[in-house]
């Protein structure tokens, strides 16, 4: 597990609402170290979390886009994923907060799981 929390890993993301309470700098700093790999980032003055992850060639990189994109989708939450040649970057927050809610930690510890367990199998 990389040293993440299965908390996290377990959790569903919450409905979240314009208005929704970010997470404090000390909440995001205790929740980034459950999510190695990770890091925090600003773009346009909204804090996000990024990760890339590597893969063999461009179809295990789509592969893992469309296993993130199915987890999104499972989760109603987003990310903006980037898809290249053996790299997926994924960016993590909430939108209609314009920044970090606990459900991106949530979806990037269970980004993290999906990744693990494509590299297991083995795809």
């Amino acid at each position: 597990m990389n040293g993440e929390s299965r908390e996290l890993r377990e959790s569903r993301c919450e409905p979240c609402q314009i208005g929704a309470a970010k997470v404090s700098s000390d909440e995001a700093q205790g929740l980034m170290a459950e999510i190695p790999g990770w890091r925090m980032q600003t773009y346009q003055e909204v804090d996000q979390l990024g990760r890339e992850f590597r893969f063999a060639d461009f179809d295990e990189a789509f592969e893992f886009s469309r296993r993130i994109a199915a987890l999104a989708g499972e989760h109603d939450h987003h990310p903006a994923i980037l898809v290249e040649y053996g790299k997926v970057t994924v960016l993590w927050w909430t939108h209609k907060i314009k920044g970090l809610h606990r459900n991106d930690f949530i979806m990037a510890a269970k980004t993290s799981e999906a990744a693990e367990a494509m590299a297991k199998a083995g795809n």
